[in-house]
């Protein structure tokens, strides 16, 4: 028997339990309810609720799912994945957010379910793949040719594909059996670009 899918419901009752202000600076913490981007410093920010709901329940994933998240940022799309009970690897460029990340996943209680690698996220985490499904948080000029490898069979890639002065795209791209991405372009987004070492 497969496990269940998640729903859109049970990606809407997890955001209601993992504390959004707790992975925003301080100072932007009464705006944590809001449905909209916040900056966490370095030139990031943490997504508005609505683009991490819809990302989230697009993975189609179960709990006991490995993901892998490229661009940790504060932590918070990582948390999610982890109460709903995915196992979670991300990768984070930035020295400074990959461990306030880390701090907060422990304080939150999530610090035991996602485990955060500095390093260039293009090159994904081979030594824990495959994985289920890979989730990129920034907007890349293309699909990060090695993260192909790392996705298992049956296993999805969401991505947000553009440059910033210009028209950004989520898309989806689902492996199947032989190697071969089938894609299919969700919508127009707006994400942070892709931070290359």
């Amino acid at each position: 028997m497969s496990p269940s899918v998640w729903t859109k419901e049970d990606v809407i009752n997890a955001m209601r339990r993992v504390p959004r202000h707790r992975f925003v600076p301080d100072e932007s913490a009464h705006l944590a309810r809001e449905d909209q981007p916040l900056p966490i410093g370095y030139g990031q920010t943490i997504s508005q609720p609505t683009m991490v709901a819809i990302m989230t329940d697009l993975l189609q994933l179960y709990a006991g799912a490995r993901v892998l998240e490229i661009g940790t940022g504060s932590g918070y799309q990582a948390a999610l994945l982890a109460e709903l009970g995915a196992e979670v690897y991300s990768v984070e460029i930035i020295p400074a957010l990959a461990e306030q990340a880390a701090q907060t996943l422990q304080a939150t209680g999530y610090g035991g379910h996602v485990q955060i690698r500095l390093g260039d996220g293009y090159h994904g985490w081979p030594e824990h793949a495959p994985y289920d499904a890979i989730i990129i948080t920034a907007a890349a000029p293309s699909l990060p040719a090695p993260l192909v490898d790392q996705v298992d069979v049956g296993g999805r890639i969401i991505v947000p594909i553009g440059l910033p002065e210009r028209r950004q795209h989520l898309w989806v791209y689902d492996k199947a059996p032989g190697g071969t991405l089938h894609a299919q372009k969700w919508g127009e987004v707006a994400f942070v670009p892709f931070t290359r070492e």
